[in-house]
């Protein structure tokens, strides 16, 4: 059973908060830009008092039970009809035993965010069905990404998109591609959005926040990765092969790598591609990739449980089903 939220309408109150990182000294026009770019959507903003370069604790917005205060008391808010994480960060997993799952199967909303904010979509998903949107961040997503890694047509088309997703009660269809998309096995395939930051779903996995293995049953895999070598990316996968996830799934979907480092030694260099492929194996299915998401990117909205198409042969990605509800 998947909670949708409630198609927002224009001029409802979307709040952007921090429910990782902080927001760090010289960001504040990023953030006013990113505020910008969602009242184009047609929603009224407010950034929450956790956003304020004055307010950290380490390399987080706050303690792991102010993150959860601030979190529950927007799930509570019937007034909030959706929730940004202005930036992503390291602090997510601190909390996740502090949310109210009872406010969110009451009054389920949008959470937007990507990167360790998409260790709340999966843990929420696995816990009460929520359908979490793997979409950018405020500050660093539609603030500063939307702006050095697309242009206006790229941003007005994202808008589009994304105002569509959150308040229309329909199938979005194909997703828009900036750039050239890869097959990297070819194929066709339909199912559910299940995925995220890569390293955050193996760690959620060993947590009483696991997706439960049926979760995986046919399900599109989408995942990214930033900041890692090839060879951590190897072990990861070969952690969702030897767990099952590898056999259920019926397609996978991969972003664009950020910082990811090819294996270079003894003169037979290991790519991103030739790993994944030998961690699939004779495994018969569709596998997409450089698709326009992650760190690297404007992020194409990936709403988690929403039923999809990944066709590596055409090299499109089309979502089918409404990500909201009407009621």
């Amino acid at each position: 059973m998947y909670l949708r939220p409630r198609a927002l309408r224009s001029g409802d109150l979307v709040v952007v908060t921090a429910p990782s990182g902080p927001l760090d000294p010289g960001d504040e026009p990023l953030l006013a830009r990113g505020v910008t770019v969602l009242e184009r959507m047609g929603f009224r903003v407010r950034v929450s008092p956790m956003v304020d370069p004055a307010r950290r604790r380490w390399w987080a917005s706050g303690t792991p039970g102010e993150q959860a205060a601030e979190l529950n008391g927007l799930l509570r808010d019937p007034e909030v009809r959706a929730i940004v994480a202005h930036t992503g960060g390291q602090t997510t997993m601190g909390y996740l035993d502090l949310v109210d799952l009872d406010a969110i199967r009451a009054d389920p909303k949008p959470i937007l965010g990507y990167s360790d904010v998409s260790l709340l979509h999966m843990a929420l998903h696995a816990k009460t069905g929520l359908i979490g949107f793997h979409t950018d961040l405020a500050t660093h997503g539609f603030g500063r990404d939307w702006y050095t890694l697309g242009d206006e047509a790229r941003r007005a088309e994202l808008v589009d998109l994304y105002a569509r997703v959150l308040t229309k009660a329909e199938a979005p269809g194909m997703l828009p591609a900036q750039g050239t998309w890869e097959a990297w096995r070819p194929g066709r395939a339909q199912g559910p959005l299940v995925g995220g930051l890569l390293n955050r779903l193996v760690q959620l996995q060993a947590t009483p926040f696991a997706l439960a293995p049926e979760h995986f049953d046919g399900a599109v895999l989408f995942w990214e990765e930033v900041d890692r070598p090839v060879t951590r990316i190897w072990n990861d996968l070969h952690n969702l092969r030897l767990s099952g996830v590898l056999d259920r799934i019926a397609g996978m979907v991969i972003g664009l790598p950020s910082d990811v480092t090819p294996y270079e030694r003894g003169g037979d260099p290991v790519g991103l591609r030739e790993a994944v492929l030998d961690v699939l194996a004779q495994r018969d299915i569709p596998v997409l990739a450089q698709v326009d998401f992650g760190h690297a990117s404007p992020n194409l909205p990936l709403p988690i449980g929403v039923r999809a198409e990944v066709d590596a042969d055409n090299r499109t990605l089309s979502l089918l089903e409404p990500a909201v509800s009407d009621s």
